[in-house]
């Protein structure tokens, strides 16, 4: 991954990111809140060594005591010491118990040993330190070894007393916290990463780009009322997305195919990425246009077009490839312009057969001599072999790719589908593209905004509540009566 790529990451994912530092902040408020204070009281001992006094028994005393610190250091936290600490301060505990409040240091070349005490009452902690320094000074004067009038030649001497602590030195608060949205970070950070690494579905232009070469030839931006009203460039030809299929007919218009026909296969991976919608509203483009264009429902064994066009659908394509009914005889004229829509007709038992017989071949002919655009609806390339079948005969194959859907391993099946058979790919077409966050679809980069050609007024209206069944009727009732 890219440093773009991980900027794009915790775009995506900032809100988990936010979740778990919030979470973070509050486990580490919470546990500071719950868990006992404990205060910190340290006392200090200096070490000393009787000697004569002259300048080499100086030197030498020195260098005794530095090296006997450390082993006075170690005897803080032994019975020795710990035992007549608890008799005098009558300390419901064991030495091994009070052995772990009771910590002692020796700073490098010095003869100072520090003994610190950690307890969560603040009075008894500095009560533990000043005993335990008086215990251990006992100790020393006891065992060291005496000169020959009985004293010892090493002296203890306590030259800083224990203070009842004020604050807990446990728990810090603002370091917890800090140290808990640190922790949320870079978990958040981590999942965010992980949900990326393992995510196989195909959500951008990019994901497309890494299992194909050929080009993305447009991008159709979510609708939640994609199901009320997909013909949307003939129901509101003003809105964004019909704008975005009038976009994708300008970017087919320029794409190379090598050839002078214009015959193209719209399909995909599996079902419901939007095939159907697409290729009806970018007939209808195409329409509008100005350009002959002849619409194929070619999906033999779930065909949607019928219904998405309103016409009959009785007779259709499998009457002409079995020579039951002529073209003229079961093609509908649509609309207002030069838009011709032949519907799938009865749904054979060998779909497969009759998209690659001679008859769809001879079919296609014709069809590419009358019109400028020969536009089929076919079924998912991956369920079934139809659409690459039919492919191999057309100019080009156009896959819609659901955003967000269609897994990466399923677009390069049927990828691979296609080129098994040898059928060429003119382009993909995103569907279902997020209109919010980091990777969401603008059709701005298009040159178009979505406030672009609609009045003020028109803003401001208040929304018509929908009469599709009463327009679809009288579509229909004009349409009969045109044929």
């Amino acid at each position: 991954m890219e440093l773009r790529d991980y900027i794009s990451v915790l775009r995506k994912g900032w809100a988990l990111i936010l979740v778990l530092a919030l979470v973070g902040v509050a486990a580490a408020a919470g546990f500071s809140l719950l868990k006992k204070p404990v205060y910190s009281a340290s006392a200090q001992v200096f070490v000393s060594t009787q000697t004569s006094g002259s300048a080499s028994d100086l030197a030498q005393g020195n260098t005794f005591t530095q090296q006997r610190v450390l082993t006075y250091s170690n005897l803080v936290t032994t019975p020795i010491v710990l035992l007549p600490v608890i008799s005098s301060l009558k300390l419901d505990m064991t030495s091994d118990e009070l052995a772990k409040l009771v910590s002692a240091d020796a700073p490098t070349n010095t003869t100072l040993i520090a003994i610190t005490v950690n307890d969560t009452n603040a009075r008894q902690s500095a009560d533990i330190a000043n005993a335990v320094s008086q215990s251990l000074t006992n100790v020393v004067q006891n065992i060291e070894a005496t000169d020959a009038e009985g004293t010892s030649t090493v002296k203890l001497t306590r030259v800083k007393q224990a203070d009842v602590p004020s604050a807990p030195v446990s728990p810090n608060v603002p370091v917890n916290v800090v140290l808990g949205l640190l922790v949320g970070l870079a978990l958040g950070v981590a999942l965010a990463v992980l949900r990326e690494t393992l995510d196989n579905r195909v959500r951008s232009e990019a994901d497309v780009e890494k299992i194909s070469d050929k080009p993305i030839v447009g991008g159709i931006a979510f609708d939640s009322k994609a199901a009320e009203r997909p013909l949307i460039v003939q129901v509101d030809p003003r809105s964004p997305r019909a704008e975005s299929f009038r976009t994708l007919r300008t970017n087919l218009q320029f794409v190379d195919i090598g050839t002078g026909a214009r015959t193209f296969v719209m399909t995909s991976s599996v079902q419901s990425e939007g095939k159907s919608t697409t290729v009806a509203n970018l007939a209808i483009a195409l329409d509008s246009a100005g350009f002959k264009v002849i619409l194929i429902d070619a999906d033999l064994r779930r065909p949607r077009v019928a219904e998405y066009m309103d016409v009959e659908s009785n007779a259709g394509l499998t009457d002409v490839l079995i020579g039951r009914a002529s073209l003229d005889d079961v093609a509908a004229r649509w609309g207002r312009g030069n838009m011709v829509v032949l519907p799938a007709g009865p749904i054979p038992p060998n779909p497969s057969e009759l998209l690659g017989s001679r008859a769809m071949q001879d079919l296609i002919t014709t069809l590419e001599a009358q019109f400028d655009y020969v536009l089929f609806d076919a079924p998912p390339l991956l369920p079934v072999t139809d659409a690459a079948i039919l492919a191999k005969k057309a100019s080009g194959a156009i896959v819609v790719v659901a955003s967000g859907k269609t897994h990466k391993g399923q677009l390069a099946g049927a990828v691979q589908s296609l080129e098994n058979v040898g059928a060429p790919i003119a382009g993909f077409v995103m569907t279902m593209m997020p209109t919010k966050g980091p990777g969401a679809y603008g059709y701005g980069r298009y040159g178009y905004a979505y406030g672009y050609g609609i009045d003020e007024d028109d803003k401001n209206a208040k929304p018509k509540p929908p009469r599709a069944a009463a327009k679809r009727k009288r579509v229909g009732a004009l349409r009969r009566a045109g044929r």
